[in-house]
């Protein structure tokens, strides 16, 4: 616990700064409002400390039982139930998705409903996840499956209307958060490490996170051309004042969070028990530790969520909206970039990722260059999602086609290990903190400028910071692989 929170520590902190140093230069925050983000980050810190203790002792274990058991099943049927259970109920679970609905029907006005997007999500993400699945048990090739599905992406982007393409995007990384990556990972590296081939297996541990996340891009696109909704119109109200004190705020969140999470998650928790009752039966101790961890997670999210939502978006909404109503684009650009950069440093996935492949690997690849491949990527992305607002003719797919025809050419040209971590990393870029601070800063600054529109260049900037990464990180591992080559060329 100790280890977790002064992880916790270091990584809210850059975001702590980055607001206090906004707020005592050029967009300062009411009092209250600061206030509120204060007690915030206290939520947050203690929120996100408990639920890393959860997943490791719990969430984590969980998955990797769950993974070997579906290798172990050897019927194709199991399999495939397998996934498409585990694949729609875990992402009803996901924290950052529960946000970004509620923000959707929010900016919409209730046009488009929170329950319709999370429904429509867990299909699209539960049909991938047991391709996905598929595709390890039966080693088809994943460099192929990634083709195949963001050209269908492609496909239905064209077809889709504007409004719809930014926000399918995002309910794909929003989808991929605290909840969904450490499973999905621990299900991937569970039955990974059921191959005989080492070298298989650890290619197969990396990818079904980004295969998952595709699904929900596919899922929205397609229901946003059947229901022929378009010119959908958005707004947001940063100036909307909050009159109960700020402990009546964060106790009727806590309130309201405890009913949702334990909602969220209880289907994991049924679907571990069956399995347990029927086929894993644990030893008690190990049981009873499962148990607590379930508990930890439980309530870790109720503390982490009640910051964020009670605390972080409003101060988030602000310190976009009054950034950008100062006029000066060169500092809203830098805070942008800044912002991207120290943000990915608190996302709790990233720290869950990295350590898996350090693990995996042996060591030989170090979680600090991965981190700072990400947090560059990151940063370029936020930096970009803001230049679509200041720059009225620079549309979502303007930046998207080009970026995805260069993260799925590099996968032709990146070791299949390095392809498999960039799409993860590109799904686990976009967890809580940058589904909540960082989306509502973008939407207040939307918000805030003369032609710009909340709900098209509002939302869209949780797809860029999912594709990034997956250019970096390719980056990152072609750099490696030739600096690698050489080193072994010297040798010999």
């Amino acid at each position: 616990m100790t280890e977790k929170f002064f992880e916790v520590i270091q990584s809210v902190l850059p975001i702590v700064l980055f607001v206090l140093l906004l707020h005592f230069t050029i967009a300062p925050l009411e009092m209250d409002a600061l206030g509120r983000f204060l007690m915030g980050t206290a939520f947050v810190v203690i929120g996100l400390t408990i639920f890393l203790v959860g997943v490791d002792i719990s969430l984590s274990p969980i998955g990797e039982y769950l993974g070997k058991g579906i290798t172990l099943s050897n019927k194709l049927w199991i399999v495939v139930a397998a996934g498409l259970v585990i694949g729609f109920f875990v992402p009803i679970a996901e924290p950052s998705l529960l946000v970004l609905a509620n923000q959707i029907s929010t900016v919409t006005g209730g046009a488009i409903g929170s329950m319709t997007i999370l429904i429509v999500v867990a299909i699209g993400v539960a049909l991938m996840v047991a391709l996905g699945i598929l595709r390890i048990v039966m080693n088809f090739s994943m460099k192929n499956l990634f083709l195949g599905t963001y050209l269908l992406i492609l496909i239905l982007g064209f077809l889709a209307p504007g409004e719809f393409l930014a926000i399918a995007f995002d309910a794909s990384g929003a989808t991929t958060g605290a909840v969904t990556v450490p499973f999905l990972l621990a299900i991937a590296t569970g039955i990974a490490q059921m191959k005989k081939d080492s070298r298989s297996s650890e290619e197969d541990s990396f990818g079904l996170v980004g295969i998952g996340a595709s699904g929900a891009i596919i899922s929205v696109l397609i229901l946003s051309i059947l229901s022929g909704q378009d010119e959908i119109q958005g707004s947001l109200d940063p100036g909307a004042e909050i009159t109960a004190n700020i402990f009546q705020v964060f106790g009727a969140e806590m309130l309201r969070q405890a009913q949702e999470v334990f909602l969220a998650i209880s289907p994991i928790v049924m679907i571990f028990l069956v399995y347990q009752i029927f086929s894993l039966k644990l030893k008690r101790q190990r049981l009873r530790r499962i148990v607590f961890g379930l508990i930890y997670v439980y309530i870790g999210l109720i503390f982490f969520l009640s910051g964020i939502n009670a605390g972080f978006l409003e101060t988030g909404t602000l310190m976009g909206y009054n950034l950008a109503a100062s006029g000066n684009e060169v500092y809203l650009l830098l805070a942008s970039f800044v912002l991207g950069m120290v943000t990915i440093l608190a996302e709790p996935s990233v720290s869950v990722q990295t350590r898996q492949i350090e693990d995996i690997t042996g060591g030989s690849i170090k979680g600090g260059p991965i981190t700072a491949a990400l947090s560059i990527g990151v940063g370029l992305a936020i930096f970009l999602s803001m230049l679509r607002i200041l720059v009225s003719d620079l549309e979502l797919w303007h930046i998207l086609l080009p970026g995805y025809i260069l993260a799925l050419g590099l996968s032709r040209v990146v070791p299949t290990h390095f392809v498999g971590m960039a799409f993860d990393a590109g799904s686990v870029a976009t967890g809580p903190m940058v589904t909540t601070f960082v989306l509502v800063f973008i939407q207040g600054a939307a918000q805030a400028t003369e032609g710009a529109n909340v709900l098209i260049d509002g939302f869209g900037m949780i797809a860029l910071v999912a594709m990034m990464p997956m250019i970096t990180l390719q980056l990152f591992g072609f750099i490696y692989t030739q600096r690698s080559k050489a080193l072994e060329n010297e040798k010999t």
